[in-house]
């Protein structure tokens, strides 16, 4: 067999071709949650970068486009359901694979009940008071809601999944759009480009490019997601040509509308007291920037961060349930992950597993912690796991190139490109990791339960090496299984 090949595991295979680049694009646009990104992350980072916030995004957009041009020219031949496992063994080892893929088999899976919490959190946070009823009931009735709607688009197919990903998402970017051009048109005389210097940065200990790089790690949470678009290559039209341009657009597009909405609030609030904006209204700073321009409008700003957070939610039910659905196929979780309905193609028994774990992490982790608390928690691990898999990314799309695609091989795209991603990184990984400040001076030990990250992620990664010592002993066919691109026709 070719190395791609396309092959066709039967019955079980996933809807071929059911949706194309308009519902690929919007899937990682929605992964990354433009809105609730704006509202929550990129805000904290005001507290390091100050007036200059928009130079750290500006920063985090660079970088994330050096990860996605490594992704693009990895999906450009490897388009599979497997996404990152698939390049990390092509490109490096199979063992390599097998391990990227028992880490992100555990990470995304937890990105929509982080979502979930958000929603169950924010609905309370409105309704607590006009219903009389407490607040613990409310955020976890609606976040039990929420996870049960988002399941049942799951299961009716991704067209319908993905369809509803792209209303969303256009609803969400059209309102702070909005709202952005509103603030920067009210600002008037306050407008200036000095914002996008070292000049604002003000924050004590972190002045000039110390707080604009630490601003710019919080800036690069926001953009975790554009690489959502990898995991639905075997359900998309031309994958080999789809998912690169849905990448790099996702990335870019999101990029631009951070940078943009970072700036229209730093010129309206005032640049030299925005280490103070995540305070702003309560902590929800865009809401009350929202009443103060728009009056009652600040309706649609909340519905639009609620909004982001569903479909953030639905992005990230897709994702898991097809990286679930590639390794149950080659037996490296349970093959009943590999199932697929009859007659919607859809991963149901992924689907059902995912929703039983977002039910199990909305109260193991919710209850004790609370909504937000549990929110943080749960992404920092999202976050520093997700971050050493785009290091390793990066390194297979230049040993990718060098082994198998010598004749495509570009210094600049895969060689000069991957290695500015994997510096590029580095400070975000140590930071959502808690280490590394004899290194990095704006890296500080994480408060508890977020210090709990590390620990986590190190017991994962034990309980997969010895797995992975099994399969080597045991069953080393599973482990070449994950080099395989399954798709119905000879990628060119």
């Amino acid at each position: 067999m070719g190395a791609d090949l396309a092959v066709s595991t039967g019955r079980d295979d996933l809807a071929r071709g059911a949706i194309g680049l308009r519902e690929v694009l919007f899937q990682s646009v929605t992964h990354m949650a433009p809105a609730g990104a704006v509202a929550f992350s990129i805000a904290v980072g005001a507290a390091y970068a100050g007036g200059s916030l928009s130079l750290s995004v500006l920063l985090a957009l660079v970088a994330c486009l050096l990860v996605a041009s490594s992704i693009g020219q990895l999906a450009r031949h490897l388009p599979s359901a497997g996404g990152f496992y698939t390049y990390a063994a092509r490109g490096l080892h199979p063992w390599v694979g097998f391990l990227v893929g028992w880490e992100y088999s555990l990470v995304e899976s937890l990105v929509a009940p982080v979502t979930y919490l958000v929603f169950g959190g924010l609905m309370a946070g409105v309704l607590e008071g006009p219903l009389h009823l407490p607040y613990g009931l409310l955020w976890a009735g609606f976040a039990v809601l929420v996870a049960v709607a988002t399941a049942g688009l799951g299961y009716l197919g991704i067209g319908i999944s993905a369809r509803t990903g792209t209303a969303l998402g256009v609803f969400e970017i059209v309102v702070f759009v909005a709202l952005a051009a509103w603030l920067i048109v009210q600002a008037g005389s306050r407008n200036q480009l000095g914002v996008f210097g070292t000049g604002y940065a003000t924050a004590a200990g972190f002045t000039g490019a110390t707080g604009v790089v630490a601003g710019s790690v919080y800036a690069i949470l926001a953009f975790i997601g554009f690489e959502a678009a990898a995991p639905l290559s075997e359900e998309t039209k031309d994958p080999g040509r789809v998912v690169p341009i849905a990448v790099i657009a996702s990335a870019l597009t999101i990029g631009v509308f951070y940078v943009l909405t970072t700036y229209a609030a730093t010129v309206f609030f005032g640049p030299g007291k925005f280490g103070t904006f995540a305070q702003f209204g309560g902590g929800s700073p865009w809401i009350e920037l929202a009443k103060q321009v728009w009056g009652v409008g600040w309706i649609l700003v909340f519905l639009a961060v609620l909004n982001s957070t569903f479909a953030n939610g639905n992005a990230g039910n897709n994702a898991t349930t097809r990286t679930w659905y590639a390794m149950g196929r080659i037996g490296l979780l349970p093959r009943q992950l590999a199932s697929t309905h009859p007659v919607r193609r859809s991963p149901h028994v992924a689907v059902a597993g995912q929703l039983v774990l977002s039910l199990v992490l909305i109260f193991l982790v919710g209850i004790p912690f609370g909504p937000i608390t549990a929110f943080v928690f749960l992404a920092t691990l999202v976050t520093a796991v997700v971050i050493a898999i785009y290091l390793v990314t990066n390194l297979a799309c230049l040993v990718y190139y060098l082994r198998e695609r010598r004749d495509e091989f570009s210094w600049l795209l895969h060689g000069v490109v991957p290695v500015l991603g994997i510096v590029a990184f580095v400070p975000a990984l140590l930071t959502a990791l808690g280490i590394g400040g004899q290194v990095l001076s704006f890296v500080s030990p994480l408060p508890f339960p977020n210090s709990l990250v590390g620990p986590i992620v190190g017991v994962w990664t034990v309980l997969g090496l010895l797995y992975l010592v099994y399969l080597v002993r045991r069953q080393p066919d599973r482990l070449r299984q994950t080099e395989r691109v399954f798709v119905e026709e000879a990628i060119p």
